[in-house]
């Protein structure tokens, strides 16, 4: 176990320069949002020890805050939903917004609620549950989850990928708990043209919505890290942990831009079983794509033991979410 570097970045960082020096590791390659964000920060004093394939803060604090995000985009032309930046302390901004809207919090991804009207965004606690002195409010974006995923060695493309969500949760918008490999030539534009704006080096997901009013994409916000849905990008040749190894000790890799399109990775328990616990006119699919071969799966034969603790899991969400289903069904709010 390391030290939260959420709540203690300067022990967080005195373990890792501890590990580093000992283990002489050839690279650190950070996961989560908060020690990818906290080592890009201290960059320059681990990489006197060990390569860390990350964005220089600079560049990853705007890729990680979806102010300086969509101010970006809308510098550089990439298409966004209509977005407002609002001060907590300034709620009297909100009354102008048009409904349905969606706010979200300016940092990590979950911080989002869902308003249908002004007197339904008055009474909702998310001020007290989004971090920060702002909000963004935002229109929704009825139409599919799309995601553009990529590797770049200081500002170039070495990897990408592309995929599109079949199902989520919360069905509202969320992680994919179903997802098909695709390629969307437009996407491939919005994608590559705002990374290498950032001069972006190592890993990122820009995840975009399907506008149906335009059939258009629209940028939703920026995953500066590793991605819930590797497992299918991995499945259609795409290996981005091992390239991004590759290429922070050999200092490049040869381009990866080609993959298999059209495979559906499933991420059954308890991920796709939560969206169909949430919406149950999908339940016919879950049962087709589980019998499907063809339909990749987060289960390892070979190592049953997360399985069945996944199993479990699910156990216990059918409980408590039966026990609050409207809850489980939009925790997020129903647009």
């Amino acid at each position: 176990m390391y030290p939260d570097p959420k709540r203690f970045p300067q022990r967080f960082l005195d373990f890792i320069l501890k590990i580093s020096k000992r283990n002489k590791y050839e690279m650190i390659m950070p996961v989560g949002y908060v020690s990818t964000v906290t080592l890009s920060k201290f960059k320059d004093i681990v990489e006197r020890f060990v390569k860390v394939p990350v964005a220089n803060y600079a560049q990853l604090h705007v890729a990680a805050r979806k102010d300086e995000t969509i101010t970006l985009a809308k510098k550089i032309s990439i298409p966004i939903p209509d977005s407002k930046l609002i001060r907590k302390t300034n709620f009297a901004q909100a009354e102008f917004l048009k409904y349905p809207c969606v706010l979200k919090g300016l940092t990590e991804s979950g911080q989002v609620f869902y308003a249908s009207n002004p007197k339904e965004l008055n009474e909702k606690d998310f001020l007290r549950q989004i971090e920060g002195e702002f909000f963004i409010a935002q229109e929704y974006v009825k139409g599919e989850g799309y995601g553009f995923f990529a590797l770049f060695n200081h500002g170039e493309p070495r990897a990408i990928f592309m995929h599109r969500r079949i199902r989520e949760y919360p069905i509202t918008g969320g992680s994919s708990t179903v997802a098909e490999s695709v390629y969307e030539p437009k996407l491939e534009e919005y994608g590559l043209k705002m990374l290498r704006a950032l001069n972006w080096h190592g890993v990122a997901m820009l995840e975009f919505k399907k506008d149906q009013k335009d059939n258009d994409f629209k940028l939703m916000e920026i995953n500066p890290k590793f991605w819930g849905s590797l497992d299918l990008a991995i499945a259609s040749g795409v290996d981005f942990p091992y390239l991004l190894y590759r290429m922070a000790v050999d200092g490049d890799v040869e381009p990866t831009f080609n993959y298999k399109r059209g495979v559906k990775f499933m991420w059954p328990f308890p991920d796709d079983f939560k969206s169909v616990l949430a919406n149950p006119s999908a339940f016919p699919n879950f049962i087709g794509n589980m019998m499907n071969l063809n339909v990749k799966k987060n289960i390892e034969f070979g190592d049953l033991k997360p399985n069945m603790i996944q199993l479990l899991e699910t156990a216990a969400i059918l409980w408590n979410g039966l026990r609050n289903y409207k809850q489980f069904r939009y925790p997020h709010g129903k647009p």
